[in-house]
């Protein structure tokens, strides 16, 4: 094996260990499905080493290529683009059912195919959108122990430091991951514990509320979230349905549930660009009428974005609503990572597409069809994108009209 720079990297080692342990809390005798960019492989061999040392079954990575996908891009039929691999999400999809655990590692360029055809781009994603319904259906449901974390890509460090040279800036982005994964902290799954047991104060002041709906306003926003029936706010650590209490993102700084998906209405600006699929889309906003997107626009990547709207009915309507302070770690740090991993974890946001059905009252119990009666939305996407800043309220509505201020000024109130 050839060795490189970051096979000794300290951070690197306690991020791994990190996931396996925290994130994925890998469960003896488990297998693990890990998927990666290639440039990722110092990583997924650390974590490979933890899995195996915490008694993992069979460790699979799943290797991508960026350069493989632009061939495709500036190569291909034009047939191809309404094409994706369903045997590869079938496998997947059985894995999760004989509970393989999975793990994802990003790192990829938030701007691969930002010159590439954007109908093509768009076609490729809705293809793949319909082929992953069944992994992403057991994901979004949690049937299994998860977990993301991040690898500094070279060229994804390169956009969010443009002024260094390329090895200095992916050692910048190498250290903003592990600092706001905490991996850089003397006991990370210590300091992981701590994290988890402040979410969770947050999230049992917002059950015993029980808000009826909640009221974004501020920058251009007026927005009117209503909350589905018997809904439950989650954050940090989560109960998968195999009984493993897992941390599906490191990093993490929200809390979120999930919206009544007929029940949305005024008009929102996004505070941060959207990095979907290769894709940067900027200065999005939408106007809601009775929980549909009726009005769409965006300055930069609108066409992808429209035909994101235009997967399935559901694409229209949310399936997640987050609260993250202004004041949050990643927030502090004044960097724009230009991946929803971390951004969504500087501000508040909201997810279009599938929601959770975890995020119920005895959520691992109910059918589909339970999920849609309570008001949870249904569909190929899910795709979280930034509305939170230092110039957002928001106000909790009860059940008999009476507001409450959740935030002001982007803080807690």
């Amino acid at each position: 094996m050839q060795n490189n720079k970051w096979d000794n990297n300290a951070s690197l080692d306690k991020l791994a260990e990190l996931s396996i342990k925290t994130g994925v809390a890998l469960a003896a005798g488990q297998d693990l499905l890990i998927t990666a960019p290639y440039e990722a492989a110092p990583l997924v061999r650390r974590l490979a080493y933890h899995a195996y040392k915490a008694g993992a079954g069979v460790v699979t990575p799943l290797f991508s290529d960026p350069a493989v996908t632009l061939m495709r891009y500036q190569n291909a039929r034009p047939e191809s683009f309404d094409h994706a691999t369903q045997w590869l999400f079938d496998g997947m999809a059985a894995a999760f059912d004989a509970n393989t655990a999975r793990l994802a590692v990003v790192g990829e360029d938030p701007m691969l195919l930002s010159e590439q055809n954007p109908d093509s781009v768009g076609r490729a994603n809705q293809a793949l959108s319909k082929a992953s319904s069944a992994v992403r259906e057991r994901i979004t449901r949690f049937d299994v122990n998860w977990n993301i974390i991040a690898w500094p890509g070279t060229e994804w460090a390169k956009q969010v430091f443009p002024e260094l040279s390329d090895q200095d800036a992916q050692i910048a982005l190498a250290d903003a991951i592990f600092k706001a994964s905490r991996a850089d902290q003397e006991d990370p799954i210590g300091a992981w514990a701590a994290h988890n047991k402040n979410l969770r104060m947050r999230t049992d002041w917002l059950n015993e509320r029980n808000f009826a709906a909640l009221r974004f306003y501020g920058g251009g926003t007026d927005l009117t979230v209503g909350l589905a029936k018997d809904h439950e706010w989650m954050g940090g650590a989560s109960v998968a349905r195999n009984g493993i209490t897992c941390n599906p993102n490191i990093p993490s700084e929200e809390v979120f549930t999930t919206p009544h998906a007929r029940k949305v209405e005024g008009t929102v600006r996004s505070t941060k660009p959207l990095s979907h699929q290769g894709t940067l889309i900027e200065d999005i906003s939408v106007t809601f009428k009775e929980g549909r997107i009726i009005e769409a626009s965006a300055s930069r990547g609108q066409d992808v974005f429209l035909k994101l709207l235009d997967t399935d009915d559901g694409a229209r309507r949310l399936g997640e609503v987050a609260l993250v302070p202004h004041s949050s770690p990643i927030s502090q740090s004044g960097l724009l990572f230009y991946n929803t991993l971390f951004d969504e974890n500087a501000a508040c946001h909201i997810a279009l597409g599938q929601c959770y059905s975890k995020c119920f009252r005895n959520g691992a119990t109910l059918s589909a069809e339970d999920v849609t009666e309570r008001g949870g939305n249904s569909s190929m996407i899910h795709v979280d994108w930034m509305i939170g800043s230092d110039e957002i309220d928001i106000d909790g509505i009860a059940q008999d009209g009476t507001v409450t201020a959740v935030f002001r000024n982007g803080e807690w109130a």
